[in-house]
């Protein structure tokens, strides 16, 4: 299965999150983006990759006691930026997003010591993509109207399990689909 550990925000935040993302999508050039979609709005913790069927029992238990470990903390979807000069477009995190990295680097250390190969390590960047190009494209209209955007803070008290499905038709423009294979609760009281 093609896994990854994500911290999903509410569903009354993704609805002020969709009211940004419309007007982004009408500033000029924005057909120039791929616009991700609600189900695909996460902040990523640790991203597994293909994990083989015997690693998963390890794996899971892992990441159970990665978010016992945790305790809950505070979030908002904040201001906006960049990667691979205009290849993606993000929101960022504001609140606690100190114990969102400490998460992140449980979620990484979880999988290494269930036997998952993680690649390089890279500084946890919190951030939800919001549009992707195959081609460098001028994001900084999107970042300027983003900057003044904060959502409702919200209390993150689990991280999800996510199973990514890549697309398979062939059709332009077709999104990966998202499946929470388990939640596992936060177990410190916050």
């Amino acid at each position: 299965m093609r896994l990854f550990a994500a911290v999903l925000p509410p569903d009354d935040v993704a609805r002020e999150l969709h009211t940004e993302v419309a007007a982004l999508r009408s500033l000029p050039g924005a057909d120039l983006l791929r616009w991700t979609a609600r189900p695909g709005w996460h902040f990523t913790l640790a991203f597994f990759g293909e994990v083989d069927d015997e690693l998963l029992p390890a794996l899971s238990a892992r990441l159970a006691r990665a978010a016992q470990r945790t305790a809950p903390f505070r979030l908002a979807l904040h201001g906006g930026g960049q990667f691979g000069h205009g290849r993606a477009l993000w929101t960022g995190a504001g609140g606690d997003v100190p114990a969102l990295r400490v998460l992140a680097g449980r979620c990484e250390a979880a999988a290494t010591k269930a036997g998952v190969p993680m690649g390089e390590h890279r500084r946890y960047k919190a951030h939800l993509t919001l549009a992707r190009s195959r081609t460098a494209v001028d994001t900084r209209p999107y970042v300027t109207a983003l900057a003044d955007f904060t959502s409702r803070t919200w209390t993150v008290a689990e991280l999800a399990v996510v199973r990514s499905h890549l697309p398979t038709s062939g059709v332009s423009g077709e999104q990966p689909r998202y499946e929470v294979v388990a939640r596992r609760p936060f177990g410190a009281a916050g």
